[in-house]
């Protein structure tokens, strides 16, 4: 009897006990249906994925907002920010529809929204990074918006359950000629739908005149639903980024999460990229044509090759940016000795033997004590490392000078280099003032080789993918030297762009 007492569990102590083992159960669910395209994520995913996934998801995504935010600062079109980001998206996110015949739309949605919530949770620490986050989101939700077919863009906006009072048909004949006239619409053309809402919710239709108002209420034509929905998705993810941003410190524990999330949340100043050295067609990599070859390269290691010239010397970074540069150009270690020593030339040979020779072997993976770094060595700087290690100081000629340069000194080093147009200038100038420094370093790209990339377009030679935005400065290198010798190589063929 006693043992059935001690057995039986008082109901109200059940509820308790159960209530407090609930908040740490397993979820009810583990993969999440995806039945549209398009997505407002507001259900957190909850099956595993790997780290490995974590962070290349994150980065995928993350390249595609880089270049999104990249098309708002060159000004570009809703029209030319679609077709610039068609390859980069079947690139790095790709999402078909429905009615599509591809066997990966699961694969491709669970992809979109893991990184869409894996950034979340890495731009949701600042106020700045969650509104550019929202930003090019937002751009992103409305260029998919846009491509969409209008039969599943309707049954996703229905799936939303959003709040918007469809018009009756007796309502619509009622106010016939006002709604036609709003919407441009005459009569025997067939208007799908109308929906009602409080006007406050579509100011920017308002504004436009593109509603009929009665009552505080807006009559919305269904052709205006896209911006009713991006409108609404902004607003909730405005909302999340906020809670998000409470519930951040509980992942300082997580020592595996925080180092990626910090180094995602870092590289929205530009996206980091690997590069792997290889040779550029009909390009001569050798020590003596290093001064030929220095027109094709990006303002810092320009800036790194003229301090050189003058000085006949580098302090360390210099000549560890420098020498990691050239050796992606396809600079081989023993042409790289040549060009040091040859540089370097106030010193004897057994000062430069025992003082930097050791250093540019190291680099190439010719010595050092890891047995995995023989025969590869260090990997050139990306724009990223260049703008967030090792600032310069002084007598160093290293760094990023759109980032370490004042605004006199910077505009002085353009137009030693032949920029001296004034809507450039200016152009870089408010790029520095926002911090912008691989778009000030595209703009000159852009405008040094816009004969070059006006005839590669115009020829059909690059494609928008191949015109992603520079974030390295060896890419700038290899762009640059196949534009300005388009159709010409040594052995007579023509030059091609690949390998963007």
């Amino acid at each position: 009897m006693l043992r059935q007492d001690i057995n039986r569990i008082d109901p109200k102590r059940r509820n308790v006990v159960d209530y407090r083992k609930k908040q740490f159960a397993e979820p009810t669910y583990k993969e999440t249906e995806y039945p549209h395209r398009l997505n407002f994520y507001e259900t957190p995913p909850t099956a595993d994925i790997t780290l490995e996934q974590f962070e290349q998801w994150a980065i995928d995504r993350l390249r595609v907002l880089a270049e999104l935010e990249a098309c708002s600062f060159r000004n570009y079109s809703p029209a030319e920010t679609a077709a610039h980001m068609k390859p980069l998206l079947e690139k790095y996110l790709p999402l078909d529809s429905n009615s599509s015949s591809s066997t990966k739309l699961s694969a491709e949605r669970q992809k979109d929204h893991y990184s869409h919530f894996i950034l979340r949770l890495a731009f949701a620490s600042t106020e700045d990074l969650r509104r550019r986050f929202s930003r090019v989101e937002t751009t992103l939700f409305r260029l998919r918006l846009a491509e969409d077919t209008a039969r599943e863009r309707n049954a996703f906006i229905q799936s939303l359950n959003l709040d918007w009072e469809p018009v009756a048909e007796d309502e619509r004949n009622k106010y016939f000629a006002e709604l036609s006239a709003t919407s441009g619409s005459r009569k025997g053309e067939e208007e799908t739908a109308w929906y009602k809402v409080d006007w406050e919710r579509v100011p920017d239709l308002v504004e436009a005149r593109r509603v009929f108002l009665r009552a505080g209420k807006a009559y919305v034509p269904s052709k205006e639903l896209p911006s009713m929905v991006t409108a609404e998705f902004t607003k909730r993810l405005d909302r999340a980024l906020e809670l998000t941003a409470r519930a951040l410190p509980r992942l300082d524990e997580d020592d595996r999460l925080t180092p990626i999330l910090d180094h995602l949340s870092k590289n929205f100043v530009t996206p980091d990229a690997g590069y792997f050295s290889s040779a550029v067609a009909g390009a001569e990599i050798t020590a003596r044509n290093i001064d030929n070859l220095s027109s094709h390269f990006p303002l810092c290691m320009q800036h790194l090759h003229r301090s050189l010239r003058r000085d006949a010397h580098l302090k360390h970074y210099g000549r560890l940016q420098y020498s990691l540069f050239l050796k992606g150009i396809g600079l081989n270690l023993e042409e790289s000795l040549i060009f040091w020593r040859t540089s370097f030339h106030k010193i004897t040979d057994d000062t430069f033997n025992k003082e930097y020779r050791y250093q540019v072997r190291y680099a190439y993976g010719d010595v050092g004590g890891d047995s995995n770094r023989r025969g590869g060595g260090s990997s050139p700087f990306s724009c990223q490392k260049i703008l967030m290690e090792h600032p310069p100081g002084p007598g160093e000629a290293h760094g990023c000078p759109y980032r370490h340069f004042n605004l006199e000194n910077l505009t002085s080093l353009l137009q030693q280099v032949g920029v001296s147009d004034r809507s450039v200038l200016q152009g870089v100038k408010e790029d520095k003032e926002n911090q912008k420094f691989h778009m000030a370093c595209n703009r000159v790209f852009e405008y040094v080789h816009k004969n070059e990339l006006k005839k590669a377009k115009d020829e059909g030679i690059m494609t928008a993918a191949e015109l992603e935005t520079i974030v390295h400065p060896n890419k700038y290198f290899e762009r640059s030297y196949l534009l300005k010798n388009l159709g010409k190589s040594n052995n007579g063929d023509d030059v091609k762009m690949e390998g963007f």
